[in-house]
């Protein structure tokens, strides 16, 4: 897949959904979550150091870890193993104490996210910049508008440029909002109601989100609609971009000429021919996340307090619609870079 991956993945969304980094994110867990524990009195502060010590010097078994993913329909068993074998015998109990595969793996998610939400921000910020600057150039300039694929009336590049950055603009604060919402610690324990911890749940789950800049929350681990509205917004952006795409494939069309694309696709058979190959992956992606978003709607349907089929429903879903996402801001920058807008008489 690397070479559909040229054109239309996004190295930089991969990198932070990798195997790695969401191994990084999940020791980032089982650290806060012993200093935590330690604070409130849960385990002792000898344990806490000691799990902390242990976290900082670990070195992954890449194959353990997988021969236990395939095992437990989870990593976090095998990785927990791995970690108390490099941990002093009279500490290992307090490692991972209270909690359960899914605190580690949906709090493990969210930092990760937090990741992947800055560079977002960034890109959509970036194209609304690129979309005023053609505003501010271009807004006034005459457009023949197009109705059900059919000539209709002249309109204005301002008219045209306001329908591809607003609701940008809308999602941009949508997601900046999604932060507050979203991106919380999931803590608790192996049925969801904290019984584990032993009346101190609640204040380590307050340590552990001020310890990982997250946002607090009660548990959430079979309640998965903030999940479902990411993948939501994430198929809005791609479909906002998608619609982008669309206009520009139709108004680079050698019998309308309202815009020129620079380095085009070229063609095999007909050397005259520059394809609008941005345009149509934007159009592609757009519809390949609405089509993930059904597919990641059906999570919500979660066998009392816990749902191995719903969760892994996830894994299989959100990590391509986030790659996608990323995929589709970064198409929609180089395409608006390509753009010329024509001067017709």
């Amino acid at each position: 897949m690397t070479l559909l991956s040229a054109l239309a993945g996004d190295p930089e969304i991969e990198a932070l959904l990798s195997d790695a980094a969401q191994l990084d994110a999940m020791l980032a867990f089982e650290r806060a979550l012993a200093e935590a524990s330690a604070e409130t009195g849960f385990i002792s502060e000898d344990a806490a150091a000691a799990i902390g010590g242990a976290v900082t010097g670990f070195t992954p078994d890449w194959d353990g870890l997988e021969a236990g993913m395939a095992q437990d329909g989870v990593v976090v068993p095998a990785l927990v193993k791995q970690l108390k074998s490099g941990l002093p015998e009279p500490h290992r109990t307090a490692l991972h104490k209270g909690a359960t595969s899914q605190d580690v793996t949906d709090t493990a998610l969210m930092l990760q996210l937090a990741k992947v939400f800055d560079v977002y921000e960034a890109r959509l910020t970036a194209l609304l910049d690129t979309l005023d600057a053609l505003a501010a150039e271009h807004g006034g300039k005459p457009l023949m508008a197009h109705t059900r694929m059919q000539v209709a009336l002249p309109t204005t590049w301002g008219a045209k440029l306001s329908s591809w950055s607003e609701p940008l603009k809308r999602q941009l604060r949508a997601l900046v909002s999604m932060r507050r919402t979203l991106l919380v610690v999931q803590l608790g324990g192996p049925v969801g109601d904290r019984g584990s911890f032993d009346g101190h749940g609640d204040a380590i789950a307050a340590a552990m989100a001020r310890k990982l800049d997250l946002g607090l929350a009660t548990p959430w681990q079979a309640t998965r609609d903030p999940i479902v509205a990411l993948g939501s917004l994430l198929a809005q952006i791609s479909g906002a971009l998608g619609k982008l795409g669309m206009d520009i494939a139709l108004l680079a069309q050698n019998e309308v000429g309202a815009v020129r694309l620079a380095g085009g696709g070229g063609s095999s058979a007909m050397a005259h021919k520059s394809n609008p190959i941005n345009a149509e992956v934007l159009v592609a992606l757009a519809r390949y996340n609405a089509g993930l978003s059904g597919t990641l709607n059906q999570a919500l349907v979660h066998e009392n307090e816990r749902s191995g089929a719903a969760w892994t429903l996830e894994w299989l879903t959100l990590p391509p619609m986030l790659v996608a996402t990323g995929a589709s801001l970064r198409l929609a920058s180089l395409l608006l870079g390509q753009l010329t807008i024509a001067v017709i008489d």
